[in-house]
């Protein structure tokens, strides 16, 4: 805003909204990402908030949030934040890779453009917004935040595309941390285990219908296994912790001046990322199959 002085001089005054750092949360549409951005924004961060549809950042918008429609595979909505970027004079403190679809299912069973698209979001948006942003956040010398998983830490039965895709972002992440170290910019991974958010029930959908479309040969080698990943997916996501408690782990790796490389949200998240790593395979290997053969329907094998 702008106030003149006792000698007639227009002064520009800049409101405390507009020193505020700038924060890009990808996936903010719901759940873990919007509660990320409504924590960062009242940590004091302008919130560049990432949303599918018009609707979904009306519900979003709020003082320090600022919805941008981002579909993190599409080139013109990465220009247009670059862009937005560009044209304003703070600083990109950092970008949090947030965005990301669920799939589930026998590797032998799910077509490859489930797999693709899996990936094209998972893995291919983010390195591409990534890219696209890394000149303004090396001038600010910000951070980049990726969200991964549990499963890029750990794969099990009927996992395996999703698990793919995130153990594909742990590495795109070791690269791009040791390559930026020189430059200011710090990368730091985030892992969650078990979230409470409406993600998993879409992920539930998609594998019942894919076990209706098994051939017979698939679902007698496979049957069982999908029908327990519904409700396996349902009771770890239960069982785990709300969007806020998330967020708030999300901010602390946004936030912290010497932040760890890796940190994890949960308790099986931290459980299951230190037994990986001391553990043998098959001992591992027991380990998840037990947890799934728990949600097996009765006499399936």
């Amino acid at each position: 805003m702008t106030v003149s002085s006792q000698c007639g001089t227009i002064i520009q005054v800049t409101t405390s909204s507009e020193t505020r750092e700038l924060v890009i949360v990808s996936g903010a549409s719901t759940g873990m990402g919007a509660a990320t951005a409504r924590e960062l924004a009242r940590r004091g961060f302008h919130v560049l908030a990432g949303v599918r549809r018009d609707q979904d950042g009306e519900a979003l918008r709020a003082p320090g949030i600022e919805p941008v429609l981002l579909d993190i595979t599409d080139p013109a909505h990465i220009a247009a934040l670059v862009t937005r970027i560009t044209d304003d004079l703070r600083p990109l403190r950092a970008l949090v890779n947030n965005a990301g679809i669920p799939g589930a299912g026998p590797v032998e069973v799910l077509p490859l453009d489930d797999w693709r698209r899996i990936f094209e979001v998972n893995v291919f948006g983010h390195i591409a917004i990534t890219q696209a942003l890394l000149p303004a956040l090396v001038r600010s010398h910000g951070r980049v935040v990726n969200i991964t998983s549990l499963n890029g830490k750990v794969s099990m039965a009927g996992y395996g595309p999703y698990a793919a895709s995130k153990f594909a972002m742990e590495a795109v992440s070791d690269a791009l941390r040791n390559e930026l170290a020189g430059h200011g910019v710090q990368v730091v991974v985030v892992e969650p285990g078990g979230v409470q958010t409406a993600m998993a029930g879409h992920g539930t959908a998609a594998i019942r219908d894919l076990g209706a479309r098994m051939t017979k040969e698939q679902f007698l080698r496979y049957g069982g296994m999908v029908q327990a990943l519904p409700t396996h997916v349902a009771a770890f996501t239960e069982a785990g912790v709300t969007a806020d408690v998330a967020a708030r782990r999300i901010a602390t790796a946004v936030t912290a001046r010497r932040p760890r490389t890796r940190y994890t949200i949960g308790a099986p998240a931290a459980l299951l990322t230190r037994a990986a790593r001391f553990l043998p395979d098959r001992m591992l290997d027991r380990m998840t199959s037990a947890d799934l053969r728990k949600h097996y329907p009765a006499g399936a094998r």
